[in-house]
């Protein structure tokens, strides 16, 4: 008899994330519009910029053999020098970032995960907008955090409501478990959102306020912060905390470059730094060596910001074909509503009240039948604090085509006129007499 296999607490508190099987869904069936996994335009990848750059590292022997040996757990040097240019060069009033405190990883997603392992324990609370980042949820649920959401506005999460949820932590006796704020502060995944900079010194200084027991840190996950579209820039979350050890930023160019790569990176206040450090160490010896190699010519040779400047139209001309595909398919419809995003690669879309996106409701069953693909809003909302609203979708515009983008969105009014939770015909009646 087979003696039955005995998973660990966070295998099982991993289990059941959305994530995966909404991957599965979309490769399963290669005529499937897939509006829901937030890839980058294939068409655009950088393949001739990549080449240049591998070709100049290759050139010289030893520069390539140290790129193929191992790395440090910091990572490459030049590379972390590179970043810490870039955000002073951004940014006028960049605080003093010695160069130990940046640190470089397999895409934000790993320096998020070794943050959360290295602050966080069972029953410990994270505060979130409501909604947020659906795959930094299940990191949080992986490691049996609690994740509680917070209310947002059109400049992303409102100051008194966040006080208000530190206030009612307080109350329960368990302010001690409040660890960590965590935002998306330009271009928001999913709403597509930028908090503004007066916005971000209060959710900062609302956090410093309330660290009397323990530091409470602002997790900024600065992703999408090089794919703006339109509007002026923002200063990074950094800029506001001027003690310097309430923010910790993340950021990747998995969005702006490759996602194949996974070079990301992050920056610490000083007294994370060694513990974090610790738990990558023991995790891989440091961030896959070469590619941070590669990504560090791709930027010394200027390759970097020239993808930029040929992708940003792209995605523009792709986040405008979206918009007129909604404005010519749910434009007629009051209850239906979207918001514009300056970047990013997401569009928010609220249905009228009373229908559920999600797996259990008939729209999506309704939209895959039509052959297009969403991601549900409620996987997007913390299992506490502020409800889901299930009326709600994300819709990606970054990896279809002009013309697919059209046909996805006339496909999900289909859907939603053929679903068995709304009379899509008599609302739509109503509203032309």
């Amino acid at each position: 008899m087979t003696s039955p296999v005995r998973l660990s607490q966070r295998a099982l508190w991993a289990a059941g994330q959305p994530i995966s099987d909404l991957m599965a869904r979309a490769l399963a069936d290669p005529t499937l519009i897939s509006l829901a996994a937030g890839f980058v335009d294939q068409q655009s990848l950088p393949v001739a910029a990549t080449r240049e750059a591998l070709a100049g590292l290759c050139a010289e022997e030893s520069a390539a053999r140290a790129a193929l040996q191992y790395g440090t757990t910091l990572g490459y040097r030049p590379l972390r020098e590179a970043i810490v240019a870039d955000l002073r060069a951004r940014d006028a009033d960049c605080p003093d970032i010695a160069l130990d405190q940046v640190i470089i990883t397999a895409g934000s997603n790993q320096l998020l995960h070794l943050v959360s392992d290295t602050l966080l324990n069972p029953g410990d609370i994270v505060l979130c907008a409501a909604p947020t980042y659906l795959v930094y949820l299940g990191t949080l649920s992986n490691l049996g955090v609690r994740s509680v959401g917070v209310a947002v506005d059109q400049d992303g999460v409102v100051p008194e409501a966040l006080h208000e949820t530190l206030q009612q932590c307080a109350a329960r006796g368990e302010l001690s478990r409040v660890k960590a704020i965590y935002l998306v502060p330009y271009f928001d995944n999913p709403c597509g959102v930028t908090m503004p900079l007066a916005r971000r010194r209060e959710v900062v200084e609302i956090a410093k306020r309330w660290s009397t027991v323990q530091q409470i840190h602002v997790i900024a996950d600065e992703a999408y912060r090089d794919l703006r579209y339109e509007a002026a820039d923002v200063a990074s979350m950094l800029t506001v905390d001027e003690d310097g050890d309430t923010v910790i930023v993340t950021g990747t160019f998995s969005k702006s470059f490759s996602p194949g790569l996974r070079v990301g990176w992050g920056i610490l206040p000083r007294a994370l730094v060694e513990p974090v450090c610790s738990q990558k160490g023991n995790n891989d010896f440091g961030s896959p060596n070469f590619n941070q190699h590669l990504m560090q010519a791709l930027l010394t040779r200027g390759l970097f910001a020239a993808h930029l400047e040929r992708i940003r139209p792209v995605y523009r001309e792709k986040r405008d074909a979206l918009l007129r595909a909604l404005e010519t398919h749910f434009g007629a419809l009051d209850d239906v509503q979207w918001r514009v995003p300056a970047g990013g690669l997401y569009v928010w879309l609220q249905l009228p009240p009373g229908i559920s996106t999600g797996p259990s409701g008939g729209l999506f069953d309704a939209a895959l039948q039509e052959g297009v693909l969403y991601v549900p809003g409620e996987f997007f909302y913390p299992n506490l604090g502020e409800p889901a609203c299930e009326n709600t979708l994300r819709l990606s515009f970054g990896v279809q085509a002009l013309n697919q983008l059209d046909r996805g969105v006339a496909a999900l009014a289909r859907a939603l006129h053929d679903s068995a939770v709304h009379d899509y015909s008599a609302m739509t009646s109503d509203q032309s007499n």
